[in-house]
């Protein structure tokens, strides 16, 4: 696996983070028979918060993003998007690691979804998260927090 790294998006960001998200969910969206590409880089556009976002950087260069948005029961877990080249090198395994396990510490639900027939699914598998509701086009997944081992003091 590549050394990785991830810092906070600016606004700057957006229009790398739109294009890649075009490029990622293309294949998946024209099986669904919904990709336009106009639509998918503007819903980005659209749903991008920098406070919520990072970027995934592979030897300084831009390599992906992921986003962890609060919500009242749960963070979602959305746009996390890896460069083609980089999908299955053990990154997108490792960043999302790293974001559960700052959630499993402080008790945070996670939701997520997923375009139906979409691989990125065996890897929230994985991960622990399980099917919540789905339709057509979605697949809403959840992971309740986990707890470490509980001690016995006396």
């Amino acid at each position: 696996m590549a050394d990785w790294e991830i810092r906070p998006a600016t606004s700057a960001d957006v229009e790398a983070i739109a294009e890649l998200r075009a490029v990622v969910l293309r294949a998946d969206l024209t099986r669904l028979g919904r990709y336009d590409s106009q639509r998918v880089r503007q819903r980005l556009r659209d749903e991008f918060v920098a406070e919520h976002t990072w970027v995934i950087e592979v030897g300084g260069e831009f390599a992906g993003c992921v986003a962890l948005r609060p919500a009242a029961d749960a963070h979602w877990l959305e746009h996390f998007y890896l460069a083609s080249h980089l999908q299955g090198s053990g990154i997108g395994a490792a960043v999302l690691s790293h974001l559960l396990e700052e959630c499993d510490r402080d008790g945070i639900v996670v939701r997520l979804n997923v375009l139906q027939g979409s691989p990125a699914r065996r890897l929230y598998k994985r991960h622990g998260f399980v099917v919540s509701t789905e339709d057509p086009v979605d697949v809403f997944l959840v992971r309740e927090p986990r707890r470490g081992p509980t001690i016995a003091l006396f």
